[in-house]
């Protein structure tokens, strides 16, 4: 990277940090964005994909899909999305239920499932045509200092190191930040004593695109539906389990692990027949304390890591991104410094009833579902009742999984 001074450098190309570096570059052509990342980028030959058995994805709200639409990426992360139909929501041992459906709200879908591969090569090769965007891979940003008109990055790209200065620096390197705590950005944690197990599951039955929400003793799991069509048999698993019960589960044989998984969610999808690589993850909801500062920026796992079950991580940082981009233009307009601390705390102050519903929404629909304390299980049988009954409850708890309650978008 010849170039040292950018107007704004995203450290972190994953998903969040891609998706904004296109959000800035298609709004505003003339900023000069760096994109840093610490594992290499793909080559530009290997955007080809084969869909995998084993491959990691990711539940897009139907919100996003507009997001990703005005990007001029959806209709190549289409090719691989498998459409869900209808949400499932079910508690064990209860014959209530819930369901969300597309056609109720004139929809093609509530939303999609993608694998992480393919949206990764999307983004990148979407990148690769800015050429107001700087792609840097391997590197690694050993320091961040705050100054007054930009913040300076110390970075390391292999035996090199140089300075690259900045007006505005947005941290966006996952929920375990070596940044935020170099920053000394404090994260407040609330630990649900729970991990989830990641991994595809295949079964007898078409899913129909019908993703599930089953919430048991143990604990919540997610079935999402996979394989591009709805005549597909196989679904993405998010399993919950308490932590001093996951050991025992995750080294499971796969025929034993497949009999758990069926006790726990029944048969609405025939016989489970195979699963794939197994992945365990402990679960914590984690917060930064603070998001921004002047001329600095958390956003995704970086400001906020929710549970994975309500699928909610990816799709509220999206919609933070367009937030963000938007305050920075209305900060330009207006004649103010970029990373400027009132333009900053404008985009946080516009954003804040977004984060918030979201973040207690995952967080309650996880504490109350988790829960084998009868006073909780007696409410959210009530919620089941409200879920089925109660035209506004079933609207707001829609609007969440789609991602679009408190959402504004371009």
């Amino acid at each position: 990277m010849n170039q040292k001074k950018f107007d704004i450098a995203i450290i972190g190309g994953g998903m969040v940090g891609a998706s904004l570096a296109l959000l800035l570059a298609e709004q505003k052509p003339n900023w000069q964005i760096a994109l840093l990342e610490a594992q290499p980028f793909a080559d530009a030959d290997q955007i080809q994909f084969q869909p995998s058995f084993d491959a990691r994805s990711t539940a897009i709200a139907q919100g996003s899909v507009e997001i990703l639409r005005e990007l001029g990426v959806w209709e190549s992360l289409a090719k691989h999305a498998t459409a869900i139909s209808q949400v499932h929501v079910s508690d064990a041992g209860h014959f209530m239920g819930g369901l969300i459906d597309a056609n109720t709200y004139d929809l093609d879908a509530v939303g999609y499932v993608i694998p992480n591969a393919w949206i990764g090569r999307v983004l990148l090769a979407q990148l690769r045509t800015k050429t107001n965007i700087h792609l840097s891979a391997p590197v690694r940003v050993e320091k961040l200092i705050s100054q007054q008109v930009g913040a300076q990055l110390i970075v390391k790209a292999g035996d090199d190191v140089f300075e690259l200065n900045t007006k505005l620096a947005v941290v966006a390197d996952g929920g375990d930040s070596p940044l935020r705590k170099s920053l000394g950005i404090d994260s407040n944690t609330k630990d649900y004593g729970q991990t989830a197990v990641i991994a595809n599951i295949a079964y007898s039955e078409a899913h129909k695109g019908v993703a599930y929400e089953r919430f048991t003793a143990q604990g919540p799991l997610a079935l999402l539906p996979l394989g591009e069509s709805a005549t597909a048999k196989e679904s993405a698993l998010v399993l919950t389990l308490p932590r001093d019960q996951s050991a025992d589960i995750v080294e499971l044989s796969d025929e034993e692990f497949l009999q758990h998984l069926q006790t726990r969610f029944g048969h609405r999808l025939g016989k489970f027949t195979r699963v794939s690589q197994r992945h365990a993850y402990e679960l914590k909801l984690v917060t930064a304390s603070e998001q921004i500062r002047s001329h600095i920026v958390l956003v995704g796992n970086a400001a906020h890591f929710l549970h994975p079950v309500a699928g909610q991580g990816f799709n509220l940082s999206l919609r933070d991104c367009v937030c963000l981009v938007d305050a920075l233009i209305q900060g330009e307009a207006s004649g103010k410094k970029m990373g400027e601390l009132s333009v900053l705390q404008n985009y946080l102050d516009r954003q804040a009833l977004d984060q918030t519903l979201t973040i207690e929404f995952s967080d309650k629909l996880v504490r109350m579902f988790s829960s084998s304390s009868l006073p909780l299980i007696a409410l959210r049988h009530l919620g089941f009742v409200g879920l089925d009954l109660l035209p506004a409850v079933k609207s707001q708890f829609a609007a969440q999984t789609m991602g679009t309650a408190g959402a504004k978008f371009l």
